[in-house]
């Protein structure tokens, strides 16, 4: 701690610690030419690195040097139920490791306070037409996830510094954004900033709130919950300014729309951006909250926006206590964290982007960055006249219609839009199409407090999108089973059928296996869509239905007007009803008990919860990095989604077979995600997605063209027998042969998955190489110890022609951002060799790589007495 700098902060019996005279010290006038992002990080440096290191690592912030690492401690870590859990789990196991080398098992904790919310396990099995829906699928969950609430309620107690939020309760980036951040620390006498990572990809949407949250792996949060420094280099920080004014009529998903589809074709990959301008101050923090939230869809790291009015308006509206709100308002402005204190700001590169050049639209198919006009729908290939059979589904049949995600759902204007379109829809006397499964899934339970006060809920209800939980569903890939009619016509007739969600992911196999495309929409247009009833239709132009008198019905007859939501919101919004929400939740102190047992009592025939084998056999060994073999040879933008699929699993996948032969009914399978406790189990899924292209694996096409077969297929060599992947996996594990991945670019992209890299390293992949890394993706595979390289001077797989039939090795030293050599040893007998990039990007990183991983780091220090 470098108390000089620690100085009392006016109007409040609080200290804080004085970046700006810190900086300015070292470099006169560099404070305020300094981003947003950096003032953070600097004040982070002033106030927890050592003296001795201080100087050095406060000048790679002033001169935007990036050649060195500098630590940051992150204040809070924040999880969801599936990584949250299953990074307990992997603490749990690592309590067992310490108790068997003899050390002291209960001394193995979180350092850093971590809150884990259950949002992820709940399944839409009873959609939003049917009553007690919430209850029913509450019922369900707590059936299928016995294992699991068991273990995590095992964790309130047995861990020092974790809360548990209940399931029923929300979304974690809608609470963190309601109630868990304070904004302002008031910690020990010393105010500071909240930062935090957060084990899922959508961490940022509290970034809205001039919080640095960054989304990180399971196994990257391990490491700061157990007070590792998180250790970085000075990311790209890019000021985006916000021109103009939003058209009437235009919600913030259509603007984040605009903007993924902008800033995806701006390169903004791993960067940390920061909006400002005219254009961010006509926005409310719910809008700047939907725009915060898309940060992974366009690839970015953060989105920041600076503290003004309208964050303390926010905050009040919400509920948080005057002395907190007056707190935040105080530091921001006295610290140089306050809006107009940014005006001298320097990015050294800009963006702009015109709010008012934003039209109506949606998103997909499949990608969210890929952005459609409504009005260009029709131009676009997306609608068009469909012959409709009576009494049958039509082409494009929207089989789900899902207001969902935080993303949306934080945003009152965006909901009670969707309520009043609901609303004059029903005067029209229209309604949704009866094979539509309608659901309505709030990331608060704020959200029906104020529709109920506004009378509107009743409204979504009578349309079918009545409640269904309080948690992701949809958007997480948990939209539950459909009417089995309905899916055996679907299957029948192969028809072509769609998903639309006001959600924030729609890649292919994500949203429902049924559902071939998804397209992502705001909450009004997905209501919308369900009275339509098939993506065919022509939103804008094409008739909904006839009102009472005959007259026909279009969407402008419906859509609500900018002053109407307001006027709903001023009135019907209120922090009484966010107050009555959040002060039960978080009033709920849970003691961590001396009497609880430190080592967790395994159940062995759980399909949940396992200990985990990060200590035995070959991961405990060297990786030797020769004779490789290729498992996959994959193209470009490859999801954790491909890598371990996060959605329902099926009877005749490989985890179904498996879970099937544990004695599980198949109606209580649930999601690949929520068994990611159990290794058995979630291995299984990788590269399980009926959506892959393994390039090494090929079929004759209809015209007669050979063709890459799609699905979960490997080619097992040197045999050439072609196979389902997990057979391929249970071949190559029982050889003991070491893998390697070859892939294209942007290799990782999607959700914070830990099984996406834990799977590929259970099956024995040693080394991956691609032509690029998302980032979260990358740390996660250096946290499994597994080495990520990449291709450089523009080659790639086609370069060397890979097939899938050669061995590879790898040669050189590994140093940060170093040079290695890939060997590729082909069938022939020749060989070639190709320079490749480490990308172990830190000191810290290669120690983490070179023990095994983030886990077997942390033991081994710990039993050095180092932890």
């Amino acid at each position: 701690m470098n108390s000089s700098y620690r100085k009392p902060l006016p109007g409040t019996k609080l200290d804080f610690f004085d970046t700006r005279e810190a900086v300015d010290a070292i470099s006169p006038g560099a404070f305020a030419t300094l981003p947003y992002c950096s003032r953070v990080y600097a004040e982070n440096l002033v106030r927890r690195c050592p003296p001795e290191a201080l100087e050095a690592s406060l000048k790679q912030i002033i001169e935007r040097k990036r050649d060195l690492d500098f630590p940051w401690f992150p204040a809070r870590v924040v999880c969801h139920d599936i990584l949250g859990q299953t990074a307990l789990v992997d603490l749990a196991g690592l309590r067992d490791a310490i108790a068997e080398k003899g050390g002291d098992p209960s001394k193995v904790n979180p350092v850093v306070p971590t809150q884990l919310i259950v949002d992820h396990s709940l399944a839409v099995e009873h959609a939003g037409f049917e009553t007690d829906a919430f209850e029913k699928n509450r019922a369900i969950e707590d059936r299928r996830n016995d294992d699991r609430f068991h273990f995590i309620n095992w964790t309130k107690t047995a861990f020092k510094n974790v809360d548990v939020i209940q399931p029923g309760n929300g979304i974690m980036h809608q609470i963190n954004l309601e109630r868990m951040s304070p904004v302002v620390h008031a910690r020990d006498g010393v105010a500071f900033p909240d930062t935090l990572v957060g084990t899922d990809s959508h961490t940022p949407h509290v970034d809205a709130l001039g919080v640095i949250a960054i989304g990180v792996g399971g196994l990257e949060a391990e490491s700061v919950m157990l007070g590792r420094a998180s250790y970085m280099r000075l990311p790209d920080i890019i000021g985006v300014e916000l021109t103009g004014k939003p058209q009437a009529g235009i919600t913030a998903t259509d603007i984040v729309l605009a903007l993924t589809e902008y800033l995806r074709a701006q390169k903004v990959v791993s960067s940390y951006l920061e909006f400002f301008g005219e254009g961010a101050a006509h926005l409310t923090l719910g809008d700047r909250a939907t725009i915060s939230n898309m940060t992974p869809e366009y690839g970015a790291t953060a989105a920041m926006f600076y503290i003004d009015q309208q964050t303390i308006d926010y905050l009040k509206l919400t509920g948080r206590d005057d002395e907190q709100v007056k707190l935040v308002e105080t530091y921001a402005k006295h610290t140089g964290l306050w809006a107009d204190s940014l005006t001298t700001a320097v990015y050294e590169r800009n963006l702009s982007f015109d709010l008012s050049s934003v039209g109506r639209n949606i998103a997909g198919p499949s990608n969210p960055h890929a952005r459609v006009a409504t009005k260009d729908l029709a131009a676009k290939g997306i609608s068009g006249i469909v012959e409709n059979e009576p009494g049958k589904m039509p082409d494009g049949a929207v089989i789900i219609a899902a207001i969902t995600s935080c993303t949306n759902t934080s945003n009152p204007r965006n909901v009670i839009a969707a309520a009043l379109l609901a609303r004059n829809a029903n005067a029209a006397g229209l309604s949704r199409k009866p094979w539509v499964k309608t659901s309505l899934a709030p990331g608060s339970k704020a959200v029906q407090l104020y529709l109920e006060d506004s009378n509107l809920l009743t409204e979504l209800e009578q349309l079918g999108f009545g409640i269904v939980g309080f948690a992701c569903t949809t958007c997480n890939g948990m939209s539950g089973a459909l009417d089995p009619v309905i899916q055996q016509e679907v299957i029948e007739r192969d028809l072509y059928t769609t998903a639309v969600l006001s959600g924030n992911r729609n890649f292919d196999g994500r949203i429902h296996p049924y559902a071939k495309q998804a397209f992502l929409a705001s909450p009004p247009l997905v209501v919308a869509y369900a009275i339509a009833g098939t993506i065919r239709f022509d939103i804008e132009k094409d008739v909904l239905g006839l009102d009472k008198n005959g007259n026909a019905v279009t969407l402008k007859d419906l859509w609500p007007s900018d002053e109407e939501i307001d006027a709903v919101i001023a009135k019907s919004v209120k922090p009484e009803q966010f107050r009555k929400v959040y002060e039960p939740m978080f009033d709920l102190k849970v003691e961590y008990g001396s009497h609880i047992n430190p080592q967790y009592d395994w159940r062995p025939q759980s399909t949940y919860i396992r200990r985990p084998p990060y200590w035995e056999g070959a991961l405990a060994g060297e990786r030797a990095m020769k004779g490789m073999r290729p498992l996959a040879v994959l193209g470009d933008n490859i999801t954790t989604d491909h890598l371990s699929p996060s959605n329902a699993i099926l009877l005749d996948s490989a985890a179904g077979e498996y879970l099937h032969k544990m004695g599980l009914p198949e109606e209580d399978f649930n999601s690949y995600a929520t068994h990611r406790g159990d290794h058995l189990t979630a291995q299984r899924a990788t590269f399980a997605n009926p959506k892959l292209f393994n390039e090494m694996v090929s079929e004759i096409g209809k015209d007669g063209g050979v063709k890459i077969k799609q699905g979960s297929y490997a080619r097992i060599e040197p045999e050439g027998q072609v196979t389902r992947m997990w057979e391929a996996i249970e071949a190559y594990m029982e050889r003991k042969q070491p893998l390697i991945i070859v892939a294209g670019a942007d290799y990782g992209q999607g959700s914070s998955r830990d099984w996406a890299a834990k799977g590929v390293r259970l099956a024995g992949v040693e080394v991956i190489v691609a032509e690029g890394f998302e980032r979260i993706h990358r740390t996660n595979l250096v946290g499994m110890g597994v080495l990520p390289l990449e291709f450089v001077n523009g080659d790639n797989r086609h370069t060397y022609q890979i097939d899938g039939t050669e061995t590879y090795d790898v040669l050189g030293d590994r140093t940060p951002g170093g040079m290695m050599t890939l060997i590729i040893n082909r069938k022939d007998g020749q060989s070639v060799s190709v320079p490749v990039k480490c990308r172990l990007d830190t000191e810290e990183e290669l120690s983490i790589y070179e023990a095994g991983g983030v886990l077997q780091r942390f033991a081994q220090d710990f039993l050095a007495g180092n932890a």
